[in-house]
């Protein structure tokens, strides 16, 4: 068995190759040289595995590149496969989200500024999910840091109407006819930024990661702007899990991919100072559903004064679930053994903001 690990940064896509026991790795690059790489994905459904990847070139825009062989060769959509409609007044920016839908062919994008795309073709053309991009909140979701956009899009496992977005600045929206209609789903999510008293809006949250487990898809996990978060009944309500992590802050959050009890963060400072607390890199499991926590760095360096994004940590599929993390210093970390343990991949690649991986 082989296992294929996608690496995009903000100067193109690295391909890493290993077995199945995931210690020696070969990886190939730069793909799309000096073009920024927000999303990736590795779609194994069909008769043969095909990766995604959403670039976005200063000079051409973004685009969404596919392969049908593992990397050796790419295909684009002429027009760059999403593209706001006319009349929209809105130019896309960056694809920041690719993910698989629940029924065959489907694949959807989110994107800066903040809309959700749903594509019936295995991602070769995009349509634009009207409803949320005309909902009354979005002239009222802010830019934020890291720009507007929805960074997160999961599709609910088995019913193909429901479908659960995030963004910046915005917070959790959620459909369940399909798309023709959003309602948010953020109580109990605290806007730290906010005056006192006004802490727990509708929306207007600084969400930064949600994931879920496909055998539970009513259980979802929240990485939050300060605060780590779960929820039990599809996120009509959250309650903090935050309690025993060093910070409360972070951007990702990964669900293991055969329990979904177990959930990995990687905490940084908050403010100005965008590294782990005493700049040791560590990631922390949980194992009860965010009941505690355990930090794990065995073979972890310190002195590590990066940050991890939002979509740069992630998992595969094996038995024994692999772990990975790419850094805003290029370095690529892996476990092969469910975080007890880690070892540097790849180094000095540029700024990573996404990695995904599969057992193929």
């Amino acid at each position: 068995m082989e296992t294929v690990l996608m690496v995009g940064t903000r100067k193109g896509l690295w391909l890493g190759r290993s077995d199945e026991e995931r210690r020696d790795w070969e990886f190939t690059g730069p793909h799309f040289d000096m073009e920024e790489v927000y999303s990736c994905l590795v779609d194994k459904r069909g008769d043969r595995p095909r990766l995604l990847a959403g670039t976005s070139s200063p000079w051409l825009g973004p685009q969404v590149r596919r392969s049908e062989d593992l990397g050796a060769t790419w295909t684009e959509t002429p027009g760059g496969a999403i593209r706001f409609p006319e009349g929209a007044d809105a130019t896309v920016e960056r694809v920041w989200q690719l993910v698989a839908g629940a029924e065959p062919g489907v694949v959807y994008a989110g994107t800066e500024p903040g809309a959700v795309w749903r594509s019936a073709d295995g991602g070769e053309t995009f349509a634009l999910e009207q409803a949320l991009w005309d909902h009354p909140h979005r002239p009222q979701w802010d830019a934020g840091f890291g720009g507007q956009a929805f960074h997160t899009v999961l599709p609910h496992p088995a019913d193909p109407r429901s479908v659960t977005a995030a963004l910046s600045t915005g917070g959790v929206y959620q459909t369940a006819d399909g798309g023709a209609s959003w309602e948010p789903r953020n109580q109990g999510v605290r806007a730290e930024f906010l005056p006192e008293g006004e802490q727990y809006p509708e929306f207007g949250q600084c969400v930064h990661k949600v994931t879920r487990h496909p055998s539970r898809p009513e259980r979802l996990y929240l990485q939050n702007h300060g605060g780590v978060y779960r929820s039990d009944d599809h996120g009509g309500s959250w309650q903090s899990i935050a309690d025993g992590l060093p910070a409360q802050f972070g951007f990702p959050i990964v669900v293991h991919p055969h329990d979904p009890d177990t959930v990995y963060v990687f905490p940084i400072n908050g403010g100005d100072r965008r590294y782990p607390p005493d700049a040791r890199a560590r990631v922390w499991r949980s194992r009860d559903a965010g009941e505690s926590w355990q930090e794990l760095g065995d073979g972890l360096p310190d002195g590590f004064w990066v940050a991890v994004m939002r979509d740069a940590m992630c998992t595969d599929d094996h038995a024994r679930a692999g772990i990975y993390f790419g850094a805003r210093n290029g370095a690529v970390w892996g476990s092969a053994d469910e975080g007890e343990t880690w070892r540097l991949l790849v180094a000095d690649l540029p700024d990573v903001m996404v990695v995904r991986a599969a057992a193929l």
